[in-house]
């Protein structure tokens, strides 16, 4: 963490930029109080996020919403007031996305699954309101005054999550605070104050008013953090995970005395660390859909477990049910149905690759791979590395070398055949016109008798194809 006095030359840095400036000019004419709040102060301390021109900055004001709206509007810049019923008014300038947000003093009834929202008067008590001490941190401009009524500044140089006042009462107030302390571990590396893990553990049930929607996007931020695993044991070891992903606790299946099965809960977040490696060494950003699917990949091992005659432990069709089950509950967080599908496929097809490993695969066979695969071809890639967290050397390098010559005859093939594509040689169309059908399932099959000949051969050419196409269609009849 960097010093006071250089994090405050970076707070400076950022107050004195034309934007910032111009928005304290013009709330300080009006009469008004503004701060920079939040994320924006923290980071300056921990030296992270403020370098650019494009940072989101967020400001508390004493301005009442319609108040705010009145001192923007001489600017003639569009604002946008999605959040207006939170007091939050929202305005671009330069690069900045700047939200603008009265003094808050809302909480929750208990029982509904929204804030009663209710404004302030006072910068200090909007801040001894928010979720953590490290978060509860101000500057006002253009005073550049650092404000830090409950210790922040403290528990940053600690390296710990503590709420301003008693646990009970925050958490209350809001208790996806309860999540975004699991979510702030992953992102910061902070640990929950013992106080507040605790009573984590005990309001984790309180978790159930909170809208999905919102316990969604804290689930988002956690996995594409910088350690989402130290995330997911907060989660798991606070109960929170019992009630918004009780899938990734149920991993924590018993080991039997010969230890004939790994620890898959402990499986899943080693690989979901060497899948976050493989981002890296690929050059991708974090990805949502593959660390779902890494996290989830083995949730249908719990249901599918048995024990053979011979004392082995196997989950026959664990990818299956574990498909179904990403489903249902990604569905149940309202995530989107691109997202849904992506997941549920990549867990459906993560053990395809294994069979690749115990023998030879035909060139068909590394097309249906591919075509099986989709858009998911890259995560699935990933996906099978990651799985392999086996401590035997030995194996962990056969399966290495395995799947790069996997990955290098798809390469050779996509070269050759235009493999991304894979379509049959003749399109719907065509098939139309060559048995003189009109558009129903009799095309549909013809289509798919044509592309599993595709994907056996390899490119027919369209003669070769249509000869083929007749044969099928004189015999089917």
């Amino acid at each position: 963490m960097e010093n006071v006095a250089a994090a405050m030359e970076r707070l400076r840095d950022v107050a004195t930029r034309p934007a910032v400036a111009e928005l304290a000019g013009l709330f300080e004419a009006a009469g008004h109080e503004l701060a920079l709040v939040g994320g924006t102060v923290r980071d300056a301390f921990l030296g992270r996020g403020l370098s650019g021109d494009d940072v989101d900055l967020d400001f508390a004001t004493s301005a009442r919403p319609e108040e705010t709206e009145a001192i923007l509007a001489p600017t003639g810049r569009t604002l946008w007031d999605t959040g207006r019923r939170f007091g939050t008014i929202g305005v671009r300038i330069g690069g900045y996305v700047c939200e603008i947000t009265t003094y808050r003093s809302d909480s929750y009834d208990g029982t509904t699954r929204k804030p009663e929202v209710a404004f302030g008067d006072s910068l200090e008590a909007d801040l001894t309101r928010r979720d953590f001490t490290v978060n509860a941190m101000a500057l006002r401009v253009p005073q550049l005054q650092l404000v830090d009524p409950t210790g922040g500044f403290d528990d940053l140089l600690a390296r710990r999550l503590r709420t301003p006042g008693a646990p009970e009462i925050s958490f209350g107030d809001d208790p996806l605070r309860i999540l975004r302390g699991a979510r702030f571990r992953a992102q910061l590396g902070f640990d929950l104050d013992p106080v507040a893990a605790e009573a984590a553990r005990r309001m984790a049930p309180s978790l159930e008013i909170v809208a999905a929607e919102r316990i969604q996007q804290e689930l988002a931020k956690l996995l594409v953090a910088d350690e989402p695993s130290a995330g997911i044991r907060v989660l798991v070891d606070t109960g929170l995970a019992d009630q918004v992903l009780p899938e990734v606790p149920a991993l924590r299946l018993e080991i039997d005395e010969h230890a004939r099965h790994k620890d898959v809960y402990e499986h899943s977040l080693t690989a979901l660390e060497q899948a976050i490696g493989l981002e890296k060494e690929r050059g991708h950003a974090p990805d949502l859909v593959l660390r779902l699917a890494v996290l989830l990949h083995d949730i249908g091992k719990p249901a599918t477990r048995a024990i053979e005659p011979g004392g082995a432990v196997t989950f026959h069709h664990h990818d299956v049910l574990g498909a179904r089950l990403a489903t249902r509950r990604l569905k149940a967080l309202r995530f989107d149905k691109t997202t849904v599908e992506a997941v549920s496929d990549l867990i459906r097809l993560h053990l395809r690759f294994f069979g690749y490993s115990e023998s030879a695969w035909t060139d068909a066979a590394v097309r249906r791979y591919v075509r099986d695969a989709g858009e998911q071809l890259e995560r699935l890639h990933i996906l099978s590395r990651a799985d392999v967290t086996t401590r035997n050397r030995r194996k962990a390098e056969r399966l290495e070398f395995a799947y790069d010559d996997l990955e290098q005859r798809i390469a050779a093939l996509a070269e050759e055949e235009e493999l991304a594509a894979l379509r049959p040689d003749l399109d719907g169309e065509a098939i139309m016109r060559i048995l003189d059908l009109r558009p129903g399932p009799d095309v549909g099959a013809a289509y798919r008798f044509l592309l599993d000949a595709r994907l056996d051969g390899g490119p027919l050419g369209a003669d070769e194809a249509e000869r083929r196409l007749r044969e099928w269609w004189s015999a089917r009849n």
